[in-house]
């Protein structure tokens, strides 16, 4: 090969790799920044008031905040007063279904920034059939303009994940998140950036 057809051909190859990772970066960036659906599952229930602590009425349980950021499908734009609705069994992994407390369920709308938070427990988790559904909270999200979202938020290192078939279904991966120890007080945080369509 002269050298004339070598950098012909060494253009084109690099040229490749450089679209080809473009395309790849780009297919990578477009999955991390979609929520995915998950069931709304049987215990959901309408009216949860206004509030971003549920701790008033728990009765032990680990504490954990719950925050991030709702953005609309361009992935960089913050939602306003978007509806993010919560709930979630106690820590031993039942729900409170008519309570007039509304335990472990709360909403509350986001900040001009699209931040939302929730000072919550961990949940605990429950048998569905012979199978234990690992630790989960639900989300139902709403703003105006967008389709309404209904998902579910994982823990990462659950092992009741790779049984279950919601959580561990390829498109749940983006909502598994680890617990980290911010706060200096040894208070447990996760974060889920929503991104609606």
């Amino acid at each position: 090969m002269n050298r004339k057809d070598f950098i012909f051909s060494s253009t084109l190859a690099a040229l490749s790799v450089t679209l080809t990772g473009a395309a790849l970066k780009s297919d990578e960036s477009t999955d991390q920044c979609t929520t995915t659906n998950d069931i709304l599952g049987p215990f959901y229930r309408a009216g949860a008031p206004l509030r971003s602590d549920l701790s008033s009425h728990q009765a032990g349980g680990t504490s954990i905040t719950v925050k991030g950021v709702v953005y609309g499908s361009d992935c960089i734009t913050p939602i306003k007063s978007a509806l993010v609705e919560i709930w979630h069994a106690n820590q031993k992994g039942a729900y409170d279904n008519d309570s007039d407390e509304f335990r472990n369920r709360a909403s509350w709308k986001t900040n001009a920034k699209g931040e939302y938070s929730f000072k919550t427990i961990l949940p605990g988790k429950y048998l569905n059939g012979k199978l234990y559904r690992p630790a989960h909270i639900h989300f139902r999200v709403s703003a105006e303009s967008h389709t309404e979202l209904i998902s579910q938020l994982y823990f990462s290192g659950d092992p009741h994940i790779k049984t279950d078939p919601w959580a561990s279904d390829a498109k749940a991966i983006h909502r598994i998140h680890p617990l980290i120890p911010e706060g200096t007080d040894g208070s447990l945080t996760i974060t889920f950036n929503i991104y609606l369509d």
